[in-house]
């Protein structure tokens, strides 16, 4: 009889396994795309930044369970001569440094390789358009999405003319790089896929779903610190309760975001 340990139950083909490491991208190593399966494709300086967060709690288990695929492509391999150069100095001069289309360009086809259907190309910009839930929503229905994350003063025009690249910003502010961007694009799309998050009605009732941001949330205890839970929440009267949602949703949103609240009475 072998002293050798049991081994654990077998494991269906696709899921794999999340423990922490110092080596975080082990959760993409995976060398088999599984059929019909949403993936994104990472086009970056720093593959070793990913998973991050997405390889934590429901995207993580999503991950290790096969519902999506994350796989990098290091743009340092694409580099130029002996020391792998990705960038040069801005045509017409100025500071910082642009990445070139030589290095990018070739990423990308590499990345595109394994695109089908519809699967658009993103570069995380801060002059792109502006992220929403309705993007997230729309990229959630797409086969995958190639992600493109820039560094320097950004990234040769040619390139992002030549593959046809859609520039998105998370906001008016600059970043050092797209990675953390990325991530949190990924994130919000990846929630909405099917199986994703235990409770479907989650991502029904939460801020933007229906252009207005969400209603306050209570738990217990009942009391804390002298605050109450409303009593209507208590009431067990749900006509009552989605009512008085509906008016808490309203309000927030006029008073915190009237752009939103604006477009929310135009379109109603």
């Amino acid at each position: 009889m072998s002293d050798a340990p049991k081994s654990g139950p077998m494991r269906s083909l696709g899921r794999k396994t999340i423990r922490p490491s110092a080596k975080p991208s082990s959760l993409m190593d995976d060398p088999f795309e599984l059929a019909g399966i949403w993936q994104a494709r990472i086009v970056t300086l720093f593959p070793e930044a990913f998973p991050g967060v997405l390889g934590l709690s429901l995207t993580g288990k999503a991950l290790t369970d096969g519902k999506w695929q994350l796989f990098t492509h290091d743009l340092r391999t694409f580099g130029i001569g002996r020391h792998r150069n990705v960038d040069d100095t801005p045509a017409g001069g100025g500071a910082g440094m642009v990445m070139r289309a030589d290095v990018v360009g070739p990423a990308l086809a590499e990345a595109q390789h394994h695109a089908h259907g519809r699967w658009p190309i993103l570069y995380m910009s801060p002059r792109g358009r502006p992220f929403d839930q309705a993007m997230a929503r729309d990229l959630a229905q797409c086969q995958g999405v190639t992600v493109l994350c820039g560094r320097f003063e950004g990234v040769d025009e040619r390139v992002l003319e030549q593959f046809g690249v859609t520039e998105v910003s998370l906001g008016d502010f600059v970043m050092t790089g797209g990675e953390i961007a990325a991530m949190a694009m990924i994130d919000a799309t990846v929630r909405l896929l099917p199986g994703v998050l235990g409770n479907a009605e989650s991502a029904v009732e939460e801020s933007h779903s229906n252009g207005l941001l969400e209603h306050p949330q209570y738990t217990r205890p009942a009391s804390w610190e002298g605050r109450e839970i409303p009593d209507v929440l208590m009431s067990g009267n749900h006509a009552e309760i989605a009512k008085w949602r509906r008016r808490m949703s309203e309000e927030l949103t006029a008073e915190r975001r009237p752009d939103l609240w604006a477009k929310y009475t135009s379109d109603t």
